[in-house]
């Protein structure tokens, strides 16, 4: 394997002797590897963290992004030896397991009628979700795109993990308006159908792929703007983005840029349109909408509120 600084590597560690509240522990990694120049060299990582007996401490502590990575890749382990629904409930324990543990130790006297999650972990049963729904998991998906996910997965970097399995999305119909926080980037959506609106344009990304979506009912003077063309109609589904003589047109490119630049990946271009294949392939991550064959976000929510308490009893 090819290792640089987009690679992430999991490890597991077990200990079973009792580490004394307050003191730190050392974790340390050594990597031997060849550079491009042939040279034999040993890099040598340290990470020393306080130890606490106090479970609540831990959850204020909590890195999601991290915790999610892991998530993602022990999915991605379990995939080829078990069958898919064996892995979503797993998956799904986990994130159970993590929630029910910080309802019956560390939160305050509540309803029972509430779900209540620590702050740092807020997000987990969203991207839980996600993952449950991602191409890895889902069993409509093919085969191909499935071993694809599994070898994309295993060293995929731990900033990169969220965005794979909950894409941003944001619109780029309105980039004129006044942008929020110097950000060229426009804030994000929830990746739900109800904040489609037909007369829109959407970009959606993941770090790897980027979905443009055209709504049927947008201006033709914005798609002309954006993409030289009157209607969605008129623009190939494989296109290359141009820069136009025009203010909207040098954001969307700034735009794109600017995600390339951060996620560290050219990012394939793929236009969508409804009521073709490629307008639900769009659609197919609005992960917080009901499926066929998944649960809504607010549906996933109770599901999980209920699995804890019957843990609780």
């Amino acid at each position: 394997m090819q290792i640089d600084c987009d690679k992430t590597l999991m490890v597991t560690l077990k200990h079973d002797d009792k580490l004394p509240d307050g003191a730190e522990c050392a974790f340390q990694c050594a990597l031997l590897y060849t550079t491009i120049y042939g040279q034999r060299k040993i890099r040598v990582s340290t990470l020393s963290l306080p130890c606490t007996s106090v479970l609540s401490n831990l959850f204020r502590s909590a890195d999601l992004d991290t915790h999610f990575a892991c998530f993602l890749k022990q999915a991605a382990i379990e995939i080829p030896s078990n069958p898919l629904s064996l892995v979503r409930e797993q998956v799904l324990n986990l994130c159970i397991n993590i929630l029910h543990s910080y309802r019956k130790f560390c939160a305050t006297v509540s309803s029972s009628g509430q779900l209540v999650l620590p702050e740092a972990l807020k997000l987990l049963p969203l991207y839980t979700l996600g993952l449950v729904k991602s191409t890895g998991l889902r069993t409509d998906g093919r085969i191909d795109d499935r071993s694809f996910w599994i070898n994309y997965v295993s060293s995929l970097s731990t900033s990169s993990a969220i965005p794979l399995v909950y894409p941003r999305m944001m619109a780029i119909h309105d980039l004129n308006s006044k942008e929020v926080d110097g950000s060229l980037i426009p804030p994000a959506i929830p990746l739900t159908s109800e904040h489609v609106c037909d007369d829109g344009i959407y970009l959606l990304e993941n770090g790897e792929d980027c979905l443009i979506y055209i709504g049927n009912s947008v201006e033709p003077n914005i798609t002309r703007q954006l993409f030289g063309f009157s209607s969605a109609d008129e623009i190939p589904t494989q296109f290359v983005l141009q820069q136009y003589d025009n203010p909207m047109s040098k954001k969307l490119n700034d735009v794109v840029n600017e995600i390339r630049r951060q996620r560290c990946s050219y990012l394939r271009l793929k236009l969508c349109k409804k009521g073709d294949s490629s307008g639900m392939l769009f659609f197919s991550y609005m992960v917080e909408d009901k499926t066929p064959s998944g649960l809504s976000y607010v549906e996933f929510l109770v599901h999980v509120h209920r699995q804890i308490q019957n843990k609780m009893h």
